[in-house]
């Protein structure tokens, strides 16, 4: 005889036993759960250790310098017009201070307009249409074996190493009746190159102006290349002889007015031997013939002509 108990706890015949469901990472709707396993989590995981731990204070350092070098970079890309353009300004005003034709607050692309740019072959003392459809640095071609020269000891009295082959000079007025030319001119110094303009009348004896815009001396004594007062002595100096010698120096202490260089001598900068010599030196350098010279020779001769 059967027992109804047991019979009641058998299985119905049609009844599925339920099995495991097995989740692979093909699985429709199982992203998240991949996901979890790659970059994500461990960058999670690392994200969530104490502020304090190694590894996430590394991972915070590297997430901020990517970020930094993205705005950077993007900011040089979008300000590098505004920068050429600013850089241009700065330059024209330059020159034109230099040549005495910006007054206090006034325009300097105005002043500008009576400005004549041209390019002038070191080697030949000629001017060049060379680089006309082109912008020329000639401090960048001067890095440029293929546009400049190596000097040697005995030449480089300036202590730059190398030579533009072109250099661009700059007439005020027109080229055939300037009244004056300004000239780039650069050296060394007690502890960088001294970088400015000179400009000369038009006997192209008397020097007009001298100002740097770029240098590293010493504030309070090289410095001193940038005090006004210094820069307002070399209006009306002599930078050659009547025999067209080049005479212009920066003296040791002060000029003596009845000595008879004096007209070619300007007062040394207090505490600074070793800039005012500098001074001298790339002066005589760029006004003579491994410089400007030969150029100014040939202006010279079209003059008298």
């Amino acid at each position: 005889m059967t027992d109804p108990a047991k019979e009641s706890k058998a299985p119905a015949p049609d009844a599925v036993t339920p099995q495991p469901v097995v989740m692979h990472e093909n699985t429709p709707g199982n992203a998240a759960i991949s996901s979890d396993s790659g970059l994500m989590a461990r960058l999670k995981g690392v994200m969530a250790q104490p502020n304090d731990s190694t590894q996430k204070t590394l991972l915070v350092t590297v997430i901020m310098c990517l970020v930094c070098s993205v705005v950077v970079s993007a900011a040089a890309v979008v300000l590098r017009p505004t920068q050429e353009a600013n850089a241009a300004l700065d330059r024209k005003r330059n020159i034109v201070q230099v040549a005495g034709l910006l007054e206090e607050g006034g325009d300097v692309e105005a002043a500008f307009k009576n400005v004549n740019a041209r390019i002038v072959n070191l080697d030949t003392g000629e001017y060049t249409d060379q680089f006309n459809d082109v912008g020329y640095d000639q401090y960048v071609a001067a890095r440029d074996p293929n546009l400049s020269i190596e000097l040697t000891k005995e030449t480089d009295i300036a202590g730059i190493g190398r030579r533009a082959q072109y250099a661009e000079v700059y007439l005020i007025g027109s080229e055939e009746n300037f009244e004056q030319i300004v000239l780039p001119v650069h050296g060394l110094g007690l502890w960088s190159t001294l970088y400015g303009f000179v400009s000369l009348e038009s006997d192209l004896q008397t020097i007009s102006g001298l100002k740097f815009y770029k240098h590293a001396e010493t504030p309070g004594l090289g410095g001193e290349v940038d005090n006004p007062v210094w820069q307002g002595k070399w209006k009306g100096k002599l930078a050659f002889d009547e025999a067209g010698q080049l005479q212009v120096e920066v003296v040791k202490g002060v000029v003596d007015p009845a000595s008879s260089t004096a007209a070619y001598q300007v007062d040394g900068l207090a505490g600074a031997t070793l800039t005012s010599r500098g001074v001298s030196q790339l002066l005589r350098f760029w006004l003579d013939e491994q410089g400007f010279g030969g150029f100014l020779d040939k202006l010279k001769q079209r003059e008298a002509s």
